[in-house]
């Protein structure tokens, strides 16, 4: 028994030794194991049985089985880096990049003195870079990128006096850089783009001789660029974007003869361009988005291996360099938005490698050289907005690279080639805006995918081509204001990829084509020709559709029932056509109907009392048609109706008392139907109504219910059977309009200071003696035998006419009365500050309450040191006053003075969404159905504004003050246009509307012009507020921070929503549908909000993803409910 205890026990004393035989190395880095998760095929070789570490994988030793080297890169690495790392006192490499490590670095990193190279980039590390790491004096290679490291960099890395490469790009550090770090004469490599650093470059960059790369873009520098750069004698690359630099580029830069590549854009930068020497390197020169003045250097054609040469919206001036021609390798010249004057040069067709020429929008004049024609490899050719003449070389239609083709808004003619039809990969075609004639080819997109055709406003004739669609790739399509004629294409309403169709304004015959099932159009304008036949029944597939304008035509046929089925229409007019029977039931379902125009037709029986449950709607039209019947009293329900047309009808019976209770309405027309009794004395609180015809009825009684209608600015109520004095406030329309009370001999004046008029004589005193009195009797009884035969005459000729000769334009914008104006005035004690409700770029905006149901925004535009009003300004704000949108602001009047100028918009209670979002107190519940309407809203309202308005308008100012809510929380955005309106009209150019900090695009920071994308970006950063209850620029954010980076950090990171969604709306997001959709939300405001302006998405693309996010969460529902 004792010999086998003792056996045991010398077999335990030698295992002991054994298992504990691993080495200090290997111990520190299974200790460094525990916190860094390393995957089971790494793990399971690091064993504690073994000597040393030097055969697990991802480590290396020394002879002395010491760790030299410790390389984890790309292997699926998490967990933390533990302060065990600090324990390997030979380390000399490591690399652990490319793995989802987070947590700090470890300070104990500083004591590993041997390290020659760390890598820790594309992981999730945070904190600040430790100042320990200076201990590393050794260390070469410094990588830190892409991570979420914040803080600055520490001073201590002065003391690395071999290091050649530093990488911390794409993180948050900030703060200056350090002088110290930029007088490393060591330093080859320095990437510390994409952070937040703050403060000028340093002027000991100089002192960096050895420097080859220096990218510095995408953070917050400002000041200038120091002239010692030009002592970085072996520097190849420069990368400055995306700063706030200012001041000229050093013409010392000129003489760093390697420089190779060198992008400032998106800066201040001023002066002219330095490069263009001799011996010039230059591969690629990015200067867009600056303030480069001057000519373009002739000596850049010196630059014999430069591929792209970009400079993109700047100040310069003069002609393009034929030079240029000399640049044999050039792949990409942008030029764009300048002010470039005289011919394009021909010598540019021999830049053969040329595959994107940009020259748009400047003064470019002459004609398109044939010489294009050489660049065989040429994708790209965008010329448009210059002074071009003549007629497109038929050379270009033979490049067979083409893609996009945009040369619009010149002044080019003649024909197109057969030799278009060639080109297999043409998507893109824009011809607008020029005086283009002949026939389009036939064979168009038969030989390629088409994405956008637009030859809008030229003088195309002939057909439209056949197999325009072929490649079912075609999106929009727009030949709108040409002279086509023959029929549409059967095969269009089977494109199903197609969204615009817009083919107004030509001499189109035939019938509307059948649309197939899978149909995704969502725009149509067929208005203007001559198209007869149905109104076909397949039009029911095309549930997108949210504008049909088919107006103006030769339709025929009753409505089919299956409009119904087009649950996503906005606007639907079929005016001025042949439509005839009784209109569907089935339109009612179209809920989100704003604009219902079916007058100018045949159609007959009653006004459908179901049309009540289009409560959106705001503008209903069946003037000059044959309805019968009454008004129906239930339109009461239409509450935000603002137009009401029911002229021109066979409709009988009393006019509803219950039509003044729409108090919204601004125009009112029954006028030629069969209406009888008095006006009710309802109509005294449509106090917002400004056009009234109750004319060619067979109504009495009095007017004097409408005489507290102080709005009026047009009334007819002529022939018709009122007695009794007129309202004084009525005799302005006497004597600009006396016409409007003829054939009412009842009526009179009663006003014992006015002089009686052609029309109505002064109303009898009560002391008339009786004998007068009866022969005022026979006079009026005479009279009105007179008046009946008259009538009857007239209804009679009417009856022989076509009911078509009124025309429906809409209701045309006139200076406001002085009058009103003198009431606006009064209200708000000649525009008192007290009155003010807010102040923008644009103007001061007042509220004027002139009576309890009256009230108004004033906003006041001053023309102080500009150029005052005149006739273009009156005729901008004319064309402003015809939009009408239900998410748009409506624009009421105007005044126009010398140095000021007045705009009446209609007044929201509920304010602006900044006040609701971030001011009321307190803070008012906004449950996510709410924020969805209104983000769904505005997105409606810009879509407008940006693809259903010609030309198209630029917001230029999106942001929550500028987006009104009434009272059902409705969003309407207002300031539209103003924009254009000041920029046209201002002296300044528009340097006082670059837009609001926190919702500038970043390319507009750079430049006064606007674009549809910047808008997005704008809507995005609303779209953010939504959803977080942030401002744009919070003071909860960390320094530098919008909410665009604070809200993009998050959602990189893989946060839950929970970290940036408004902590009120997660608590009703119970529901993971719900949840969903928020998510959702947020990635689209993300998209909206990307920075660059191409990788945003349209606003008609915005919308509809807003509705299928709801659709499909909808959906979702249904399934789970199941």
């Amino acid at each position: 028994m004792g010999f086998i205890f003792g056996h045991c026990m010398l077999l335990f004393l030698v295992w002991i030794p054994q298992s504990l035989s691993l080495n200090s190395d290997g111990q520190a880095l299974l200790a460094l194991s525990r916190s860094l998760m390393l995957p089971s095929t790494i793990n399971s070789t690091w064993n504690y049985s073994d000597p040393n570490p030097c055969n697990w994988v991802g480590v290396h030793c020394s002879k002395s089985q010491r760790v030299v080297s410790l390389n984890l890169s790309s292997v699926g690495v998490s967990g933390s880096l533990g302060p065990e790392i600090g324990q390997l006192k030979h380390l000399q490499f490591v690399d652990v990049s490319l793995n989802n490590v987070s947590g700090s670095i470890p300070p104990e990193l500083g004591n590993c003195t041997l390290l020659e190279h760390i890598d820790l980039s594309s992981n999730s590390l945070s904190g600040e870079i430790p100042a320990e790491l200076g201990n590393c004096t050794l260390l070469e290679h410094v990588d830190l990128s892409s991570n979420s490291l914040s803080g600055e960099i520490p001073a201590t890395l002065r003391n690395l006096h071999r290091l050649s490469y530093l990488s911390l790009y794409s993180n948050s550090l900030g703060g200056n850089i350090p002088e110290s770090l930029f007088r490393s004469a060591s330093l080859e490599t320095v990437y510390l783009n994409e952070n937040k650093f703050t403060g000028s470059i340093p002027s000991s960059v100089g002192n960096m001789s050895s420097v080859r790369y220096l990218w510095l873009s995408d953070n917050l520098l400002s000041g200038v660029l120091p002239d010692s750069i030009g002592n970085c004698t072996k520097l190849e690359e420069l990368y400055l974007l995306d700063n706030q630099l200012a001041g000229p580029l050093p013409s010392s830069l000129s003489g760093v003869k390697g420089l190779r590549f060198v992008d400032v854009s998106r800066n201040f930068l001023v002066g002219k361009i330095p490069f263009g020497s001799d011996d010039c390197s230059l591969e690629e020169l990015t200067l867009s988005f600056n303030r480069f003045e001057g000519e373009i250097p002739v000596g850049l054609g010196n630059c014999g291996n430069m591929t792209r040469f970009a400079a993109v919206n700047n100040s310069l001036l003069g002609q393009i360099p034929p030079s240029l021609g000399k640049l044999t390798e050039l792949s990409i010249l942008y030029l764009s938005m300048n002010s470039l004057s005289g011919p394009i040069p021909a010598e540019i067709g021999n830049c053969r490698s040329m595959t994107q020429l940009e020259l748009y929008e400047n003064q470019l004049e002459g004609p398109i050289p044939k010489e294009l024609g050489k660049l065989r490899n040429l994708e790209r050719l965008m010329l448009f907005t210059n002074f071009l003449t003549g007629e497109i070389p038929v050379e270009i239609w033979r490049i067979p690279t083409l893609e996009m083709v945009l040369i619009d808004g010149n002044d080019l003619s003649g024909e197109l080639p057969s030799e278009m039809t060639k080109l297999r990969n043409l998507k893109n075609i824009s011809l607008f805006n020029n005086r283009f004639t002949g026939i389009i080819p036939q064979g168009l997109g038969i030989n390629s995918s088409l994405v956008l055709i637009d030859f809008t406003n030229n003088s195309f004739v002939g057909g439209i081509p056949p197999n325009i669609c072929f490649g079912n790739q075609l999106t929009i399509l727009d030949m709108g204001f040409n002279l086509l004629n023959g029929s549409i294409p059967p095969n269009l309403g089977n494109c199903s990829s197609l969204e615009r169709v817009i083919l107004q304004n030509n001499r189109l015959t035939g019938s509307i084509p059948e649309f197939a099932a899978d149909s995704n159009i969502q725009f149509m304008d067929l208005s203007y020709n001559t198209l007869s036949g149905e109104v076909p029944s397949s039009l029911g597939n095309c549930v997108n559709l949210s504008m049909i304008n088919w107006s103006n035509n030769r339709l025929s046929a009753e409505v089919p029932w299956q409009i119904g089925d087009l649950v996503n229409l906005q606007v639907l007019n079929l005016s001025h056509n042949n439509l005839y029977g009784p209109l569907p039931l089935e339109i009612s379902k179209c809920a989100q109907l704003y604009v219902l125009d079916l007058g100018f037709n045949s159609f007959n029986g009653s006004i459908p009392v179901s049309l009540t449950n289009l409560t959106l709607l705001s503008h209903l039209l069946l003037q000059e048609n044959r309805f019968t019947g009454g008004i129906p009293d239930s339109l009461l329900q239409i509450d935000r109706l603002i137009e009401l047309q029911l002229g021109g009808n066979n409709l009988g019976g009393s006019i509803p008392s219950t039509l003044g209770a729409i108090v919204n309405l601004e125009i009112l027309n029954l006028s030629g139907n069969e209406l009888i009794g008095q006006i009710p004395p309802q109509f005294s609180n449509m106090l917002k109504l400004q056009n009234l015809d109750l004319s060619l009825n067979n109504l009495t009684g009095t007017v004097a219910s409408l005489a507290d209608l102080n709005s009026l600015l047009a009334l007819n109520i002529s022939y018709n059977h009122f007695t009794g004095p007129v309202p004084e406030n009525f005799l302005k329309f006497l004597n600009s309009s006396p016409s409007s009370f003829v054939g009412n001999p009842g009526l009179c004046i009663s006003c014992s200071s006015c002089i009686a008029s052609s029309v109505l004589e002064r109303c009898s005193s009560s002391s008339s003696t009786k004998g007068s009195d009866k022969i005022k009797i026979v006079l009026i009884v005479l009279g009105s035998v007179l008046f009946c035969a008259l009538v009857l005459l007239m209804l009679s000729c009417s009856a022989c006419k076509c009911k078509r000769t009124k025309t429906d334009e809409g209701p045309s914008l006139h200076e406001g009365s002085s009058f009103l104006f003198n009431k606006v005035m009064e209200a708000t004690e000649n525009l008192n500050d007290k009155y003010a409700v807010g102040r923008g770029a644009h103007g001061t905006v007042y509220k004027a309450s002139l009576s309890p149901a009256k009230v108004y925004a004033i906003k006041k535009l001053d023309f102080a040191s500009q150029k005052g009003a005149n006739l273009s300004m009156e005729r901008e704000i004319r064309t402003l006053g015809r939009i009408r949108h239900r998410n748009l602001v409506k624009l009421t009047n105007f005044w126009l003075r010398s140095d000021y100028g007045l705009i009446l918009y209609e007044y929201m209670e509920n304010g602006s969404l900044h006040d609701v979002l971030h001011e009321i107190e307190p803070a008012p519940v906004l449950e996510w159905k709410l924020r969805y309407k209104i983000a769904l809203g505005i997105a409606q309202g810009l879509a407008y504004l940006h693809d259903d308005c010609r030309p198209a308008i630029i917001h230029c100012d999106i942001k929550p003050r500028n987006i009104l809510l009434d009272n059902d929380m409705e969003p309407h955005i207002s300031d539209f246009g103003i924009a254009k309106l000041i920029d046209q009209f201002s002296a300044s150019q528009c340097s006082a509307i670059m837009g609001t900090i926190g919702y500038m695009s970043p390319e507009t920071a750079f430049t006064p012009r606007r674009s549809k994308e910047s808008d997005v970006y704008s809507y995005g950063v609303v779209l953010l507020e939504l959803i977080t209850r942030k401002m744009a620029l919070d003071p909860s954010f960390p320094e530098n921070t919008d909410i665009v980076n604070w809200v993009s950090s998050a959602v990189n990171n893989d946060y839950e929503i929970e970290a940036v969604c408004d902590p009120n709306l997660m608590s009703e997001l119970m529901s993971s549908v719900e949840m969903e959709e928020v998510r959702k939300v947020l990635l689209l405001a993300v998209r909206c909000t990307a920075k660059e302006a191409g990788e945003r998405p349209p606003m008609r693309n915005v919308v509809k993803e807003l509705i299928d996010i709801k659709s499909n969460s909808g959906d979702l529902q249904k399934q789970r409910k199941s």
